[in-house]
Formats: structure tokens, sequence, C-alpha cells
């Protein structure tokens, strides 16, 4: 992808009102393979004139053409950012493979699709959209008429995680482009091409210059945190863990800034003992094992019902053990490394908790013998314990790795209270045949999104969020406009 940004002079830069820059903070860091430690690229970081630059930049797109945009040829040219990122398919599934270190398999069948689709849905919802008019009485008896007008918020600042760079990052994107506004992106220190990559997109496809920018850098004292504290940021969508949240909450606090999060999460599965056994493995070996783990919605507590115990442990522990981990081109690979081995250092960390509270590993607990070629990635076992109590900090605390605690249970009243007793609320999944069980089960989990029989699936015009601290706001179809937009009120004396 030619003067895509993803190699450019040997390293990813900076985008920022429609043209690569190296920016002025004179730093670079280093992108780090998580498959065999090898170096990616050198990264260009923003100093805080570039973050300035970027946000004006965005503020002058919303003032100038893209600002007076008619909808019709707005969300055209949103439907055509999606076919921008198709045309380039495989550039960007070796961008995010290179980065992730996820499987082709994967990235090639959920990342780069979606990431192109989520352009297209929001171009698709914001045609569908329509303003609302009412009439009123009034005292004189003439009436009066009310109706909306929904306009973009301004300059959005996105901030995306690694585990999902391009579908989450054009998860906000999409929607928030489709409504008129203008992004700053940051994206995670970990994954920083598809982003820069997507500019040269916006550049073929004829969005003017401004309306997206890319800022590259970390969070404290570095790109993050300069965006957020930036007063010309209109609002802040993020993806990540919850003190993240927390700390850009209190910089949106200064001006009163919209926030849409989706945090952390400890998501519960829970199997009952007339489940469809073969789907309830499959499900819950997906949820808590791809992407290594690393899935927002990804399942780290399983409960299972008394008397299926014993068979859904050894069963998913065979799962388990039929995962390869390998390169990623590997046709076979079917588990990736994590995302670094700092991340690999923090669960394994976690591994030797558990063992140190006296879990039975069932399987895993360490790292695999990778070979030379691939010693030097960030690669963990697959894990699966069970024996602890629900205080130990397996249990309690977000691990992001491909790992699960698994424990009996016997009756529904329990088995919910066990779901709800976390500070998180962002997703469950509920394996029952029994119809009546899961509509009575499923709306007492304090959760966003409550999935029945299945795992990942998702129509995307629905809402997407968490609960508790696992998130504020909804995204997915016409929810994301609430966010995206202000909707004002015309009322006309007749």
């Amino acid at each position: 992808m030619e003067g895509s940004g993803r190699i450019m002079q040997g390293a990813v830069m900076n985008f920022i009102d429609g043209a690569y820059t190296p920016g002025t903070s004179g730093k670079t860091f280093r992108n780090i393979s998580p498959v065999d430690g090898s170096l990616v690229s050198e990264v260009h970081e923003a100093g805080e004139a570039d973050v300035d630059a970027a946000v004006r930049a965005a503020a002058a797109a919303m003032d100038g053409d893209w600002g007076r945009m008619p909808v019709a040829e707005r969300v055209k040219m949103v439907a055509a950012i999606a076919d921008g990122i198709t045309k380039h398919f495989d550039d960007f599934l070796e961008a995010e493979v290179a980065d992730t270190g996820k499987p082709v398999s994967l990235a090639s069948h959920l990342d780069i699709p979606r990431g192109a689709a989520n352009f297209q849905i929001f171009a698709d919802t914001v045609k569908q959209h329509h303003d609302e008019a009412y009439r009123m009485p009034t005292p004189d008896g003439t009436g009066a008429l009310n109706y909306t007008v929904t306009k973009p918020k301004g300059v959005i600042g996105v901030i995306c995680p690694w585990n999902l760079p391009l579908l989450l990052m054009t998860w906000k994107v999409g929607p928030a482009m489709a409504c008129g506004n203008a992004v700053v992106v940051k994206p995670s220190e970990e994954t920083p091409t598809t982003a820069a990559m997507l500019g040269q997109v916006m550049n073929e496809v004829g969005v003017p210059a401004g309306a997206y920018n890319v800022i590259q850098g970390f969070g404290p004292g570095s790109a993050g945190e300069f965006l957020t504290q930036h007063p010309g940021v209109d609002a802040i969508t993020f993806t990540g863990e919850t003190a993240t949240g927390e700390a850009i909450m209190r910089n949106a606090a200064k001006g009163v800034r919209g926030v849409s999060f989706e945090l952390g999460g400890k998501n519960p599965a829970i199997v009952f003992a007339d489940c469809d056994m073969d789907k309830a493995i499959e499900g819950t070996a997906r949820s808590v094992f791809a992407n290594c783990g690393q899935v927002c919605l990804g399942t780290e507590r399983v409960y299972v019902q008394r008397p299926v115990f014993d068979e859904f442990v050894t069963k998913l522990k065979a799962a388990a053990e039929g995962l390869k981990c390998g390169a990623p081109g590997d046709k076979d690979t079917n588990l990736g490394p994590l995302i670094s081995v700092e991340h690999r250092n923090k669960v394994l960390g976690y591994y030797e908790k558990a063992r140190e509270a006296g879990a039975t590993v069932v399987t895993g607990g360490g790292v695999p013998d990778m070979g030379n070629a691939l010693a030097g990635g960030a690669w963990v076992q697959p894990t699966i314990w069970t024996g602890l109590g629900e205080d130990a900090a397996v249990v309690r605390e977000e691990i992001f790795g491909p790992c699960c605690h698994i424990a009996p249970f016997d009756d529904e009243d329990e088995v919910i209270r066990l779901a709800n007793d976390t500070p998180y609320g962002l997703a469950c999944s509920i394996w029952t045949e029994n119809l009546s069980r899961a509509h009575r089960v499923a709306p007492q989990v304090e959760v966003g999104i409550c999935w029945v029989n299945s795992w990942f699936l998702r129509d995307l015009r629905t809402p997407f969020g968490g609960s508790k601290q696992s998130g504020i706001g909804r995204e997915g179809g016409f929810y994301s406009l609430e966010f995206y937009t202000e909707t004002s009120n015309v009322c006309v004396k007749l």
C-alpha cells in the first residue's frame, strides 16, 4: 500500500490534516512483534503541538467542506471508505497480523472484514435516520409545531485498544464520521499501524483533510493525555481498562465533555445441566481462548451445574489442549501470542497467583516450548483452573489471557448471585436448552449483552456497552447516534 504510513522510511507516522508527518516531538518508539520479539517498525510519537494541530485540523474540517457536506454525499463517502479497506484488504491484513501476532485465519475472517463493515453499517444507519415532529395545543387554540434537528457533536477523540485494533477503531470512527463529526484517533502504542494506513484510504476516497486524524503515542504525559485534556475536543470515546477510563473521565469533566466507554470485564458463562454439551464446549472454548483470551467480551469465569461439571471440565480441557500455538501464517495455527512480553508477565503473574491460592491446574499454567525461532514471542499456554473460592484473585480480577476458572453450582438463584458478584457487567453467555430458563435467567444477569447458546454473535444495529464498572453509554445502530450527535428541538408557534 504505497505511501500508506505503514512503511514510510521504515516508520509509522502521524496523520494530520490529510498528510503523514513525523511530528514535532522528535521521539520514536519501537513496535515489537509479539510473535518473535523482532522489530516491526519505528513509530513517531506525537508531541503536544501535534495533538493541538490534529484537533485544530478537525475543527477546521467541521467549519469547512466536511462540515458543510450534504448528508447524502457524506454517507456515500463513508460507504466508500469500507470499499477502500476491502480494496487494500491484504495490506491491512498483513499490518494487523504483524502488530498483533494473531493468526491470519482469525484476522482475515474477523478483524479486516468487520473493520470495513463498520463504515458500511453506519452509513446505512444514518441514511435511515429521521427527525421527529410533534403538534401541540396552545391556550389560544392555534397550536405549535415542535421538530428535532440532529447535528454532529464536533471533534471526537477516539482512543483505541490493541486487541482488535482496526475493528474497534472503526466501530467508533464509522458512526462518528457518518454522523458528520471529525475525529482524532489515538491508537494503542502496541498496534499503531492500521489506524495510520486508514489515512491513505481517506485520501483516496476524497474525505476532506482534517476529518480523520491519527496521533501516535502513549497515555500519561503523551498523546493520550494531551488529547483528552484538549479543550477543542467535544467528546471522547474509549475502549480499554477501567482505571484508564476513570482518568479520561476526570479530564473530560473539565468542560463537561461527553464520554462513551467500554471498559473492563470479568465475564461469566453459565452452563446448565440441560445444555447441548457439544455446543457449550465449542462456544465456551472460543469465548475463553479466542484471540489468546484478549477479547473484552471473553469468558474468564465458568459456572457449570453440578451434574455435568466433571464432564464439562474434561471436555474443555481436551479443547484447550487441541489448540495449536504457532506462526500467524501457519494454516494450522489457531492460538497466537499475547500482545507483548509485558502483558505476558502480567498474565503469568496471575498463573502464579492461582497456584499459590491452591488452584487445581486442569491444563496449562505456563509457557509453551515454541522453539528457537519464536522463543522471543509473548507465548503462554491456554489454562484452566478449578478448586478456588470466589475471593481468589484469578476469579475476581480481569486477566485478559487464555484462561478461566470453572466452578460448580446447584440452582438458578445461586448462579445468578455468583455471576453478578463482580464490580463489572459487560457480557455473559448462558447455555441451556430450556427456553423458559433462558428467558428467566438472562434478564437477571447484570451485563450489557447476554448470549444464549452462542457467543460473539452480534447484530450491529443492537445496543452494545457495559454496566457497572464495564462502561458508560451504548453504541450500535441508532444507539450510536445518541452519542455522536446533538439533538435540538425547534418550537414554532402557529
